[in-house]
């Protein structure tokens, strides 16, 4: 089971957190429209390659990732959007595209927007299309240690219809 890896994780380093679960959904809007969270505080893992290295970029899930804040903020030559094909094998016990912003689980560096640093808890998901955690913020700042930095525009993600 996904959520698995990462419970063991946080259990380990006495966490607390909340396990939420709700029916399939797979996009961020979708997901934050059924548990009833705003797209604002609902954080979303996009897999992105800088200069060939796979990094995360969390963003709220009514954003998207601004890849040219993100080009210059990380002071990279070229940052893209990875393929599904690119990641799918990097995250074993993970749903593609339900990855958590725990790329020190997967050896990957995690670029955090700082909107999301500027709540008191983060909710994202668990490795499933079934399941998200809600927890402090500080905790996950300090057991992933992410770069935060602005990576969203004002463009908002339109809900599907």
């Amino acid at each position: 089971m996904p959520l698995t890896k990462l419970r063991e994780f946080l259990d380990g380093h006495h966490i607390k957190y909340l396990v939420i679960s709700h029916s399939v959904a797979y996009t961020a809007q979708g997901i934050a429209a059924l548990v009833h969270v705003s797209g604002k505080k609902l954080a979303k893992t996009v897999i992105v390659k800088i200069d060939g290295v796979l990094a995360m970029a969390v963003v709220p899930a009514s954003y998207h990732v601004d890849l040219a804040l993100l080009k210059a903020s990380a002071g990279a030559q070229k940052v893209e959007l990875a393929t599904e094909q690119e990641f799918k094998d990097k995250f074993p016990d993970c749903e593609t595209g339900a990855m958590p912003p725990f790329g020190n689980l997967y050896g990957m560096t995690v670029f955090v927007d700082q909107s999301l640093a500027e709540n008191e808890e983060i909710t994202f998901n668990a490795g499933t299309h079934r399941e998200l955690v809600r927890m402090d913020w500080q905790d996950l700042a300090r057991l992933v240690a992410p770069r935060v930095m602005r990576l969203t525009s004002t463009i908002l993600v339109k809900p599907a219809a």
